[in-house]
């Protein structure tokens, strides 16, 4: 009952008044009918674009799903346009591989790249100009996120620090120390104030976005991290190792709550669903696995890679995953069920990189085979 729910949530929440009270409920009869759509939405392939020269390295989309980047080792990030599949700027400028790239989400406005050669820059998406280039980091660029709030972007890097930068003025504000081993993954939690680094050193550390301060240390993998996430309401931590399992943590506290085992070789990646109800773990097994955050309990198996999966995600609305793999297809799946629903394939290379749009309706898939491919 969306207004009995209103009632509720105007109960504990002041800044929601009697004025856009209509609103509300209309925004929340809307959310009902949108997780209402049966959903038996079939993808084809729309478009293969032959992106750069040398392999690609990632693929992103922005918020709408009106634009996506792609990075590559021939040192340029491209930004295109996904409903006509053109090309429609180059950003040059980096001296070596382009390994990290991201779109300033919701905005999209501008596009971070972090190379090989130690820098990140900071690109406008509409002209291309380059903002900004940060320099400071010893060793390679390896990893990079905006902070939702688009005033900071993080990068990560081989020499074992995080730096902060400020978007507006390009200087650095903080460099986060700490880790002994190479840094390779990083995330904000969506109110910007924590950010996670994940380390080859088997550890996950918390850190003050403000005073860059490292809060708490998750100790207990007992492999080199390969990915770490907080959930939407930013009070848990997922995290992935090469130990084969993936754990969850209380982020504000920094302790273990949960051990998610069943993979019987390294984790690759892991997510959270929107809603932070659901974990998905990618193996290098050639299995996923769907885990109740709520439960710790696996919900769901999904079989029938024949290789390792490097990517996983879930589509927006939380009821489908899709998988990257390098037995050269990816795969969508039920994420209640497990069942797999259709098979994406045509690349003739391992696939490292898919993404969905924002609506959910398009995938992009990037594989070694120097290609990107759109599905609809």
């Amino acid at each position: 009952d969306a207004i009995a729910l209103v009632e509720e949530i105007r109960k504990g929440e002041p800044l929601i008044t009697a004025s856009c009270k209509e609103h509300v409920i209309h925004l929340v009869r809307r959310l009902q009918e949108k997780l209402g759509e049966k959903e038996d939405h079939k993808f084809y392939l729309f478009k293969v674009l032959r992106a750069h020269v040398l392999p690609l390295t990632n693929v992103a989309f922005n918020k709408s799903g009106s634009r996506f980047i792609t990075g590559s080792y021939d040192r340029t990030c491209k930004v295109w346009d996904t409903a006509s599949g053109e090309e429609l700027r180059t950003l040059e400028g980096h001296r070596n591989v382009v390994y990290a790239i991201a779109f300033n989400n919701p905005y999209g406005d501008k596009i971070a790249t972090g190379s090989f050669d130690k820098t990140c820059r900071l690109w406008s998406t509409e002209t291309g100009k380059c903002y900004h280039t940060f320099r400071g980091h010893s060793a390679e660029i390896v990893c990079l996120s905006f902070n939702l709030q688009s005033t900071l972007v993080a990068t990560g890097s081989m020499d074992t620090t995080a730096k902060l930068w400020d978007i507006e003025k390009g200087e650095e504000i903080v460099t986060l120390s700490g880790h002994s081993a190479e840094i390779i993954a990083l995330s904000f939690n969506t109110t910007g104030d924590r950010i996670i680094t994940g380390s080859f050193d088997h550890t996950v550390a918390v850190w003050d976005v403000g005073t860059g301060r490292m809060l708490h240390t998750l100790i207990g993998h007992r492999g080199e991290i390969s990915s770490a996430q907080f959930n939407w309401d930013c009070s848990l931590i997922v995290t992935g190792s090469m130990d084969k399992t993936c754990m969850l943590w209380n982020a504000m506290t920094g302790t273990h709550i949960a051990t998610l085992t069943g993979h019987s070789d390294e984790i690759l990646d892991v997510c959270f669903d929107y809603a932070g109800q659901r974990i998905a773990t990618a193996s290098a097994d050639g299995s996923a696995r769907v885990y109740n955050a709520e439960t710790k309990k696996c919900i769901a198996k999904l079989e029938g890679h024949g290789g390792e999966i490097s990517k996983i995600c879930f589509n927006p609305k939380g009821n489908h995953i899709l998988t990257a793999s390098s037995d050269k297809t990816a795969r969508l799946w039920d994420a209640a069920t497990g069942h797999c629903l259709q098979i994406l394939e045509g690349h003739t290379d391992e696939i490292f990189s898919c993404a969905f749009n924002y609506k959910g309706d398009i995938i992009i898939t990037g594989s070694k085979d120097n290609t990107c491919r759109i599905w609809h």
